[in-house]
């Protein structure tokens, strides 16, 4: 397998690591920010393809198990010994094109270029200085070479690639390159500082997908609350029981964040009567998602037990009910997406706003 197919094999698998993170990185993104800024997502999502890149371009490509051969050397601990493959081979060149094109010379070179992006994403992002970033470059490297000894952790009886000292020494040089590189560009790129800066400022503001996102913690968490509850407490109804502690109780405890809304830094706020506007607002929530649009399937179904009606009439209504309920939730999942103040909120003037920023306001109050 060349190099341009292990990149090839990350670029297929990259969709796949790129969904496992997305959840994760939404919720520390809106914890931390309070926003998720468009600028970070290209560098943080282009660091972990980088990072995919290089481990396939270490690990590919992939042996057959019996054609290892169990006699052949495992490490090449001579400092600097790429130097003479080099001299070597370059005995008979006539020409600086054929010399680049000595495979001691471009291997030297790739492994030089590898590791300069990692350089750069430690100096622009990560905020690492010199020293930190020589120190993780050989890390990284390190784990490549350990992972070529292993066998690939072991899976393979015998080294299928050398350990190679001199790849330690050409790879953290890359990254040092890459550092040194990095201060060119940075002229001309915004700071992390002010990538920072920017998302705390967005943050300031409640997004769609902030709500959207503080919905399915919330509703995560609630399944985990109500079957620890479940645990606890044998009694019927339990599921309201908790429904109603999680959304009504605990939002007026802690003035009106829920524990998933409190990770993520934004609050419901009421003008007055909080209790009551909080327990009348998951009512309508309550009726408006899941009574109403489901209690008509229910109907549905009644009406198609207890009367007689044409097998192709029933496909059409119900194929019709299932459109209009797509759209219901779609039209909803959109509205709120818009930012738009939905009835229920509307009706009983319920407001989310962001908590970003109010340990600071509260300082400034102090200090006034």
């Amino acid at each position: 397998m060349s190099y341009l197919e292990a990149i090839k094999v990350a670029f297929l698998t990259f969709p796949f690591l790129a969904f496992l993170f997305t959840i994760p990185f939404i919720l520390w993104q809106y914890h931390k920010y309070g926003s998720i800024n468009k600028l970070r997502v290209l560098i943080i999502y282009s660091f972990i393809l980088y990072m995919i890149s290089v481990y396939f371009l270490a690990i590919f490509p992939l042996p057959e198990r019996d054609s290892i051969d169990m006699n052949s050397p495992v490490s090449q601990l001579i400092p600097f010994a790429f130097i003479m493959d080099i001299i070597k081979e370059s005995a008979e060149i006539k020409n600086i094109g054929m010399f680049f094109l000595n495979s001691s010379v471009y291997t030297v070179l790739f492994n030089i270029l590898m590791f300069m992006p990692f350089g750069m994403y430690l100096r622009y992002y990560f905020k690492n200085d010199l020293k930190k970033t020589v120190i993780f470059s050989f890390l990284f490297s390190l784990f490549l070479e350990l992972t070529q000894l292993t066998g690939l952790y072991f899976i393979y009886p015998h080294p299928y690639r050398l350990f190679d000292v001199d790849d330690l020494m050409i790879n953290t040089l890359g990254g040092i390159i890459g550092y040194l590189v990095m201060g060119i560009f940075m002229k001309f790129l915004p700071s992390r500082d002010n990538i920072d800066s920017k998302s705390f400022e967005e943050g300031k503001k409640v997004s769609g997908l902030r709500r959207i996102t503080r919905f399915g913690l919330d509703a995560f968490l609630w399944l985990i609350f109500t079957g620890v509850l479940s645990s606890l407490i044998n009694v019927n109804h339990i599921a309201l029981i908790s429904l109603i502690i999680y959304y009504v109780i605990i939002p007026f405890i802690f003035d009106g964040q829920t524990l998933g809304s409190k990770f993520l830094n934004m609050r419901l706020m009421f003008p007055n009567k909080r209790l009551l506007r909080l327990f009348l607002r998951l009512v309508l929530i309550f009726l408006y998602y899941v009574v109403i649009p489901f209690g008509l399937g229910l109907l549905f179904i009644f009406v198609i037990k207890h009367f007689s009606i044409p097998n192709v009439l029933v496909f059409v209504i119900g194929a019709i009910y299932v459109l209009l309920l797509g759209i219901f939730y779609l039209v909803n999942v959109t509205n709120i997406f818009k930012r738009k103040i939905l009835f229920y909120d509307r009706v009983l003037n319920g407001e989310y706003v962001s908590t970003i920023g109010e340990d600071d306001l509260k300082e400034d109050e102090k200090e006034e």
